[in-house]
């Protein structure tokens, strides 16, 4: 049964994958036949032709693999003497049909965002509520009520984005030894008092969790309001007092007040934030967020504090598809941005391997909890693949639509067009580039496939 699932889900991205590949293409297809171009074949899939047929001028065909597809049209890649030829047709027509595969690509994935945003069960809006007993931020600046308008300089329009502003923070090294680090320590040494309590059987479960909810919240925030240490760490133990007293319990013969440890080393995620605070836009300079370990070599940024929910209904259904979109879009500029930066290097880019690795890493986190779960995971990565696909497609590279885009630019504004064959030149070199990348990166795939080094998906 397990394999038959897999096998379903595997179409299901298969199907999807073709269907953003039909769309792009469709794009260029239907503003060329609007415009008067002869498009000579209309391809979906690479390779042999598994079914293929001509109605008027067009021919239509279905390849074997499902990797790719193409609008071949009359005088695109070739000089034709065809009134109806690409390179005759009006240049504003042109860059019509140029841009068009893109805008397909970028309206799919916002059908494929209402998709995935109709089915979610509640929307989170960037306003916190409250902190975790623990937290670290309620003493690095912010406070309940503040709307988050962007983190290090990357602007949030919902919860994603907030996500992922936090996560592209610098992790930097703070002093060890600051009144911050301690009151946060403080909390977590208090919350962590109440699990040593209940796995010493001083207190069962339900004392544990009676403890954590009602009796932390309140003592933490005094902590986190606390001036210097010797003030956070007497409210410590009196939370250590307020657990034994709560719980009825008498404290062991040979009890002492845990010590807060100073560490050598401390790192946080560390921006400046901007927040929207009793209506007024403020700015806060180096908020710290709850950082963690996940491996000896590897942090994490927690989030410990809590958003406010919003309402679903037509009005937020429509705004979080769309900014939902728009925050694939800001990822993928911003991926780009940190590639050329450096931060990124070509061993951190997938290609077909690296996009069916993460299909089905997502597809099992999703059947974790239902069949219908892995689908929506499946359509979600989908989403960012056909955003993915829209915006590179234009960028100003020779042999992508962004590429043919700056020729008819130049053309415009000279009011001549770059010699044919220059064009066809500079667009193969572009190809050859892009063919060499493909293999460079489906190789390193590979080889992270075989040696099970590929990232996982969370």
């Amino acid at each position: 049964m397990q394999v038959l699932i897999t096998i379903a889900l595997i179409i299901i991205g298969v199907l999807l994958f073709e269907f953003i590949i039909f769309a792009h293409e469709f794009g260029h297809f239907i503003c060329a036949k609007k415009s008067g171009v002869q498009v000579n074949e209309f391809a979906l899939g690479m390779g042999p032709k598994i079914i293929s047929f001509k109605k008027g001028e067009t021919r239509y065909s279905l390849r074997l693999f499902p990797i790719g597809g193409y609008c071949a049209m009359e005088g695109e890649d070739q000089s034709s003497d065809n009134p109806r030829a690409f390179t005759n047709a009006k240049i504003w027509k042109r860059m019509i049909i140029i841009v068009a595969g893109a805008v397909m690509n970028i309206l799919v994935g916002f059908l494929l965002m209402f998709i995935v945003t109709i089915n979610q069960t509640e929307f989170i809006d960037t306003t916190v509520t409250d902190f975790t007993p623990e937290s670290y931020t309620a003493n690095s600046g912010l406070e309940v009520g503040d709307k988050f308008t962007s983190v290090g300089g990357y602007s949030v329009a919902n919860s994603r984005d907030l996500l992922m502003g936090i996560q592209l923070l610098p992790c930097e090294e703070v002093d060890p030894d600051s009144v911050t680090v301690y009151k946060q320590d403080c909390c977590v040494d208090a919350k962590n008092y109440i699990l040593e309590m209940r796995d010493n059987k001083l207190i069962d479960d339900d004392m544990a969790n009676k403890l954590y909810s009602e009796v932390l919240p309140p003592e933490t925030k005094r902590i986190n309001a606390a001036q210097t240490k010797d003030e956070a760490y007497s409210i410590f133990k009196g939370i250590i007092d307020s657990y034994y007293t709560t719980a009825k319990v008498e404290k062991p013969k040979d009890f002492k007040y845990p010590e807060i440890e100073v560490r050598d080393k401390r790192v946080r995620y560390t921006g400046d934030v901007t927040v929207i605070r009793n209506g007024e836009k403020t700015e806060l300079e180096d908020v710290q967020f709850f950082t963690y370990k996940k491996s000896e070599d590897e942090t994490a940024v927690g989030i410990d504090f809590y958003l406010a929910p919003k309402d679903k209904n037509f009005f937020t259904v429509t705004e979080e598809t769309f900014t939902g979109t728009v925050s694939l879009a800001k990822s993928v500029w911003k991926s780009f941005e940190l590639l050329i930066r450096g931060k990124f290097s070509l061993s951190d880019m997938s290609g077909p391997v690296g996009i069916t690795k993460a299909v089905s890493d997502v597809a099992s986190k999703g059947l974790e909890t239902g069949f219908g779960d892995a689908v929506l995971n499946i359509v979600f990565i989908m989403a960012l693949i056909t955003v993915n696909l829209g915006i590179v497609n234009m960028f100003p590279f020779p042999a992508l639509d962004g590429g043919r885009f700056v020729f008819l630019i130049i053309e415009a504004i000279f009011r001549k067009p770059v010699p044919r064959k220059v064009e066809y030149i500079v667009n193969g070199i572009g190809l050859a580039l892009l063919i060499v990348l493909i293999v460079i990166i489906t190789g390193n795939d590979i080889f992270k496939l075989i040696t099970g080094t590929f990232p996982k998906m969370e």
